[in-house]
């Protein structure tokens, strides 16, 4: 195993870190503020300061930020200035039990401000938080056509243009006998599998076929 090398800079900030905590929770206990109160002063600072700066870390530059950010500076370096002998903490003076005892309300304002206001990003894309795209829908594919590949290449005829209704139907298309003896296996596995006879919109679709082509195999299958 490697030999540990403490880091420089992580035990200079415990070392600030402990005296910044002692020097609060002594004038916390100096205004009054005595047990376990006197130890949750620091740790209130401390979480107010961490909070501002990750919102400025994490979101930018903000003057609400930076507003929190420096009143638990101002709360954190004050405590250590007060306890070097500036101020009488044997008689503490007014404004500063009025400071102490209204610290809690003040940083809870703080940390509601810091965690549920919205940042700059945020307010600029209103609908961003709550974007749910919705899923495309799934266009089923094109079911391939079950025409072989030696059945391609057959000269199938071009449909006839529609005729009138007074004139009587054309006669349906020749098919070529290859193309039948396919199609009529395309509906043997259809009755095998359905049940049904196969209809000609079908065979049109597994075929590959134009509609009245389809209807004249469907003719000749029956």
């Amino acid at each position: 195993m490697g030999r540990i090398r403490p880091d420089p800079v992580l035990v200079q900030a415990v070392i600030a870190g402990a005296l910044s905590f002692a020097h609060l929770h002594d004038l916390a206990a100096a205004a009054g503020q005595d047990g376990w109160k006197a130890w949750a002063y620091p740790i209130s600072v401390d979480l107010l300061l961490v909070a501002a700066w990750r919102r400025l870390r994490n979101d930018g530059s903000s003057r609400l930020a930076w507003c929190w950010f420096l009143i638990a500076l101002v709360a954190s370096l004050g405590a250590n200035v007060a306890t070097a002998g500036f101020l009488d903490l044997r008689h503490p003076p007014a404004w500063l039990r009025f400071g102490i005892a209204g610290w809690p309300a003040l940083a809870f304002l703080g940390g509601t401000l810091l965690a549920h206001t919205r940042s700059a990003a945020e307010a600029a894309d209103p609908a961003r938080p709550a974007d749910v795209t919705p899923a495309p829908a799934r266009v089923p594919a094109a079911e391939p056509s079950d025409v072989p590949a030696e059945l391609e290449a057959v000269d199938l005829p071009a449909p006839e243009p529609p005729t009138e209704p007074s004139q009587p139907a054309p006669a349906p298309a020749p098919v070529p006998a290859a193309l039948i003896a396919h199609a009529r296996k395309v509906a043997d596995e259809h009755r095998a599998r359905t049940g049904d006879r196969i209809d000609a919109d079908t065979l049109r679709v597994r075929l590959g076929v134009p509609t009245q082509l389809a209807d004249s195999i469907a003719a000749q299958l029956t």
